[in-house]
């Protein structure tokens, strides 16, 4: 196997470790860089686009709830992203992989099952943790918005991720490289795609989805 690039996005050094170790047992000679929150793990995926796979812990500084994900899988489409959380009830799960995750895996998950779940995803398969039942989505309120949400283009995905990142419209132009006027037009956009009518409800639905992640520390 060729070298591989993975980028390791958790703001905990020790499990950063941990993953290192796992993706240190496939294959030789692979590049594995570290970001700890999600302004550097955005930077860190630019600055290496040959990258292979970014494992994503779904709590760390700069994200709400499913909000990272999102701008992840509209800023670098082409980039498999494995969400990682100590979180790992099958409605989270379910949620991840419907909004563009590749795979999800359990900070509580064996070294081997991280390895078999970054092979599968490399090889173009989607990982669940084993005998991992999904189910489907019981609150058609939630349903609803992920539906809404996969309507976004992925320019509308990175605006209201860094929407949920608290930036004003003028350094969200300023981050694109694009005008303030066509920031304003991208959010009017998605607010009138979620349904609301201001940014901060735009956020507050978007939180909505990963509830459960913000309700606990891992």
């Amino acid at each position: 196997m060729a070298p591989l690039t993975f980028i390791i996005a958790d703001d905990h050094p020790l499990f950063r470790g941990a993953m290192r170790q796992a993706l240190e047992g496939i294959g030789d000679g692979n590049e594995i860089l570290e970001a700890g929150d999600l302004v550097s793990a955005r930077k860190t995926a630019a600055d290496h686009p040959e990258a292979d796979l970014i494992l994503l812990d779904l709590t760390m500084p700069g994200v709400s709830g499913l909000s990272g994900l999102i701008a992840f899988r509209a800023e670098f489409a082409s980039l498999p992203v494995v969400v990682v959380s100590a979180t790992d009830d099958p409605a989270t799960m379910r949620r991840a992989l419907e909004l563009g995750a590749s795979g999800f895996i359990s900070k509580s998950a064996s070294i081997e099952d991280i390895r078999q779940g970054v092979r599968t995803v490399l090889d173009g398969g989607i990982w669940t943790p084993p005998n991992v039942d999904l189910g489907s989505e019981h609150d058609p309120e939630i349903e609803s918005l992920i539906s809404r949400l996969q309507t976004l283009t992925p320019q509308q995905g990175r605006v209201l991720g860094m929407l949920a990142e608290g930036l004003l419209n003028k350094q969200i132009a300023y981050e694109l490289g694009v005008s303030e006027a066509t920031i304003k037009a991208h959010v009017s956009a998605v607010l009138q795609k979620l349904g609301v009518d201001s940014r901060t409800q735009a956020v507050i639905h978007l939180s909505k989805i990963g509830s459960e992640l913000l309700n606990q520390s891992d």
